[in-house]
C-alpha cells in the first residue's frame, strides 16, 4: 500500500512538472433584469447540464444595469425588460436585440387590503399619491404603503408607462429585487407593488384591472396593458458560447417547455407586436 501511495505521488509530481493544466471550461455572464432572472437561470442550468464544461453565470441588478454593463463590455449578455432605445445613456446602435420571451406584470397587494380588482384610474391615483387609504376605493381601512422598484428597473418603467402615462410616482420605498418586493408586500399590511406573473405566489393577492385578469392569453392580444419583451442584448454579433446559448434560449426545448412552465410567454405566441417607439401592430400568422 505504501509503495502504491508513493507511486501516485510520483505520477502527480511528474504531471505538475510537465505543466499539465486543468481545463476550467468556458463561461459567460448574463446580467440585468430580475424579472427574467428565473428564466435565464433555469435555461443556463439546463444548458450547462447538457454541455459539460460550459457555464452560464446569471445575476440580477435591473435592466439599466444589464444594458450599461453589456454596452461597456463588462458582460457578454445584458438582460432587459426594456428596448435599449428606451434607456437614457444607452447607444442602441451598438447593441443587438435578442427577444427570448414576453412577461406580463401585475399589481400585487397584501392580503389584508381587501381588494381583488382595481380600476386603471384608481391604480394610477394610488401610485401618484392621490389616494392614500384603501377605504377610499373600496378596500379596508388601511394606509397605502407603496413598494416601488428602483429607478433603473425595467419593470418599473413598463409599469409606469402603462399605468401612470407620464405622471410622476409619489416618493416611496424602493427595492432592487423583485423577490424582496414580494416579501415586503406579503408582510406589510396595506402594501402594494407590482411583479412579473412568474413571481406571483399565495403570499400575496394579484389584482385584476377593470375586471380583466392578468393572464398570458390577455397579454397575447394586448387586453392586459402591463407587459414587456424579455430582451437579451449583446454588443455586436454574438460568437462562441454566447451565440450557442442564445440559440439554446430560442430552441423548442426552452420556448415550448421552460418558458411557459416558469410563467413567461413564448414570443411566437403573441398576436400583436410592440415596437421600441411604443407602436402596436398585429402579427401576421
Amino acid at each position: 500500500m505504501k509503495k502504491y501511495i508513493h507511486l501516485c505521488y510520483l505520477v502527480l509530481g511528474v504531471l505538475l512538472l510537465s505543466g499539465c493544466k486543468v481545463d476550467n471550461g468556458e463561461s459567460l455572464n448574463a446580467v440585468g433584469s430580475s424579472a427574467m432572472q428565473p428564466l435565464v437561470e433555469a435555461a443556463g442550468e439546463q444548458y450547462s447540464g447538457e454541455n459539460f464544461g460550459k457555464f452560464i453565470n446569471v445575476q440580477g441588478g435591473g435592466s439599466g444595469t444589464g444594458l450599461s454593463q453589456v454596452q461597456s463590455g463588462a458582460v457578454e449578455i445584458g438582460n432587459s425588460d426594456l428596448f435599449a432605445e428606451e434607456k437614457t445613456g444607452i447607444n442602441a446602435k451598438e447593441l443587438i436585440d435578442h427577444k427570448v420571451a414576453v412577461v406580463g406584470t401585475t399589481p400585487i397587494v397584501n392580503k389584508e387590503v381587501g381588494l381583488t380588482d382595481i380600476s386603471l384610474s384608481d391604480l394610477k391615483q394610488v401610485f401618484t399619491g392621490k389616494v392614500t387609504n384603501w377605504k377610499e376605493i373600496g378596500g379596508n381601512d388601511l394606509d397605502i404603503v407603496i413598494i416601488n422598484r428602483a429607478s433603473g428597473s425595467g419593470s418599473r418603467q413598463t409599469f409606469e408607462a402603462a399605468v401612470l402615462k407620464g405622471e410622476q410616482a409619489v416618493k416611496s420605498q424602493e427595492q432592487e429585487s423583485t423577490g424582496m418586493v414580494r416579501q415586503i408586500v406579503s408582510t406589510t399590511p396595506g402594501a402594494i407593488s407590482y411583479v412579473a406573473f412568474s413571481y406571483v405566489t399565495d403570499e400575496v393577492h394579484a389584482l385584476s384591472i377593470d375586471k380583466i385578469k392578468g393572464t398570458d392569453q390577455n397579454v397575447m392580444i394586448n387586453k392586459w396593458p402591463i407587459w414587456s419583451y424579455e430582451h437579451m442584448y449583446t454588443k455586436g454579433k454574438p460568437t462562441g458560447l454566447t451565440a450557442e446559448f442564445l440559440d439554446y434560449m430560442l430552441s423548442d426545448e426552452i420556448q415550448q417547455k421552460v418558458v411557459p412552465q416558469l410563467g413567461y410567454i413564448p414570443v411566437d405566441k403573441m398576436e400583436i407586436e410592440r415596437h421600441s417607439d411604443g407602436e402596436i401592430t398585429s402579427v401576421s400568422k
